[in-house]
């Protein structure tokens, strides 16, 4: 095989429509999953940016060779494509974690199902399907988590710091304040300085709980301040 000869396939291959066509959903593919995963991105979950544009990017190109090997070599058109589901499924299943009875990460693991199905449609050549499903996730990522927060239908594990004279005598001042609400610290922490004692621990309830404890705590006169460092989103 000499330089003319490669020329030749190369020449042939773009001739024919094939890679620029190929060419065309990659890059849209990429575009599509890559704006699904800035929204994960900015809500710093683990399957961000790139994640979501290299499955939605890898689906498209799965798809694309699917079609193009079975036609070159007489197969079935969907084998390639069909085996992208269950490996999708293995990657989802890896983003959800449990711990201390709480499940995290089932939007991560739905979204990349989703984010592999519009790689999928973009690689079939159904580009407004494809744009349009992209369009659905968005909304439903962005608008439907301020609804769940404004009715209060989602539980938030956020994080807070006080500060006081001693870890127990803050310990037991937010226990007491917890109680009522029949609520535990989750992963505590503590500092000093010569000031005073820091502590940190995360607390789950919906918005309208997590307002209260904040307006409780700062209301109370053993500790010295407090501060909401802001959810821990649980998805």
């Amino acid at each position: 095989m000499n330089w003319q000869h490669i020329f030749d396939l190369l020449h042939g291959e773009m001739a024919s429509g094939i890679v620029a066509t190929s060419m065309v959903r990659l890059v849209l593919a990429a575009i599509l999953g890559g704006l699904i995963g800035l929204e994960r991105e900015l809500k710093h979950q683990p399957a961000g940016l790139r994640t979501n544009m290299f499955i939605c990017f890898g689906a498209a190109l799965f798809t694309i060779l699917s079609d193009l090997l079975a036609v070159e070599h007489l197969g079935d058109h969907t084998r390639i494509s069909a085996q992208i589901i269950p490996g999708i499924g293995f990657i989802g299943a890896g983003s959800i974690l449990h711990m201390r009875g709480l499940t995290t990460g089932l939007t991560t693991a739905a979204t990349l199902f989703v984010v592999a199905s519009v790689g999928m449609a973009t690689g079939g050549g159904l580009y407004l399907t494809a744009v349009f499903a992209t369009g659905i996730a968005l909304v439903t990522l962005f608008t439907l988590g301020h609804l769940e927060l404004t009715f209060n239908l989602k539980i938030l594990l956020t994080s807070y710091e006080v500060t006081g004279r001693t870890v127990e005598e803050i310990t037991q001042e937010v226990n007491r304040i917890l109680e009522r609400r029949h609520r535990m610290m989750q992963n505590v922490e503590s500092g000093s300085t010569s000031q005073h004692v820091r502590l940190q621990f995360d607390v789950s309830g919906c918005n309208r709980e997590q307002k209260e404890l904040l307006r409780e705590l700062k209301a109370s006169s053993v500790l010295g301040s407090v501060t909401s460092l802001g959810p821990v989103e649980l998805e």
